[in-house]
């Protein structure tokens, strides 16, 4: 079964990176695999939302409709993006088969020193986590700790794990039905 990885967390906790780096496994594997991240769909669809919560949930429905259609196409996706709503993290358990939550956690000082896109300097408006509520997911399948205590290298032995505990579940459950 192919799978989606809905990789989530704050702006600066690692998603992409782990992403990129998960994207590159599967295909080594000659899996059909796609890699999405947030910033590049927006500027794929226009850049037309904003960063207010509503455009942020327009967003993400956006980005869980496209993973929901490649997957159910046969493509393994790997989906980065802060996309932090409960419903949206609920409308993919119910939509999207082989979903897989992926919660990249990161501390506030850590996403301050990295910092990358000046979000948490200025302090502004609209910057999820600071001045925007966010909803930590309530049941990832996988949550990656990445303050930088653990190599990456760990972070996708985790996810590769998970890969095969599931796969492993899916078939005791086509051979018994």
């Amino acid at each position: 079964m192919n799978r989606v990885y809905w990789i989530t967390g704050l702006s600066g906790a690692g998603k992409t990176t782990i992403g990129k780096i998960w994207h590159k496994e599967l295909k080594e594997k000659k899996l059909p695999a796609v890699f999405l991240d947030g910033d590049e769909l927006r500027r794929v669809f226009g850049d037309d939302l904003g960063y207010g919560e509503a455009d942020r949930r327009k967003c993400a429905m956006r980005y869980a409709r496209l993973c929901a259609l490649l997957g159910g196409q046969g493509l393994e996706v790997v989906c980065c993006t802060i996309s932090m709503f409960e419903e949206v993290h609920r409308w993919n358990r119910k939509h999207i088969p082989g979903y897989c939550e992926v919660y990249v956690k990161a501390s506030l000082g850590t996403l301050r020193q990295r910092n990358q896109k000046g979000l948490y300097s200025h302090g502004g408006d609209d910057v999820a986590g600071i001045s925007l509520k966010i909803e930590e997911p309530k049941n990832p399948d996988i949550v990656l700790y990445n303050d930088g205590d653990v190599p990456l290298w760990h972070q996708i032995q985790l996810l590769h794990q998970w890969r095969k505990e599931r796969e492993a579940k899916d078939n005791e459950f086509y051979h018994e039905g």
